[in-house]
């Protein structure tokens, strides 16, 4: 029986995931705006290392396919709840729910398809959807951060419509790769 090897650097970096947005969840609650964005990045970073890695070392494993997803849904959506009292944010209820909703709906979905012995991982309009959540996070971090800079001033204005244009089109993302992933699903178990 070949089993996997579970402590990979793929796997330690996908589960380094979780302090990290502990820490990000602590910052966004305190107000200390650049320490956020900081975590968010490192955090971020690990994401994309994580997945390249166990590509090019050739530790993709079941383990990775099923947390790594998880982990990010888990630091995303804990990072929009934590917005969410941010008037600056921009996040409404509705949007958080959006957000948060197709999540749990598209694992559990992706749960059962799996246990039918199909292989149902993330494709283009998911991984466009999940890039798309974290521009919006950067962008937020990025704007609370400098908000307080009085050298900032002039650029808050530009990008709070920026935040508004990304937030907008990470909603209809998550919402039609939401439909995608369904319509995908149906048509396999069929």
């Amino acid at each position: 029986m070949n089993q996997e090897r579970f402590w990979t650097i793929p796997n330690i970096l996908t589960l380094s995931r979780l302090p990290l947005s502990v820490l990000l969840f602590v910052c966004i609650a305190q107000g200390w705006w650049f320490a956020a964005l900081l975590s968010f990045v490192a955090a971020s970073m690990t994401d994309w290392l994580d997945g390249w890695l166990a590509r090019k070392l050739n530790q993709l494993s079941a383990f990775g396919r099923t947390f790594d997803p998880l982990i990010d849904k888990v630091m995303v959506a804990g990072a929009f709840i934590f917005l969410m009292p941010v008037k600056e944010a921009g996040l409404s209820p509705w949007m958080v729910t959006v957000v948060i909703g197709r999540e749990l709906l598209i694992t559990g979905i992706r749960g059962y398809v799996e246990a039918l012995g199909k292989k149902f991982g993330a494709d283009w309009f998911g991984k466009l959807k999940m890039i798309l959540q974290c521009v919006v996070l950067l962008v937020i971090l990025g704007v609370m951060t400098l908000r307080g800079q009085e050298w900032a001033k002039t650029l808050i204005a530009p990008l709070e419509t920026m935040q508004l244009i990304v937030l907008y089109t990470m909603l209809a993302a998550t919402i039609g790769s939401g439909i995608q992933y369904c319509w995908k699903a149906a048509r396999l178990v069929a």
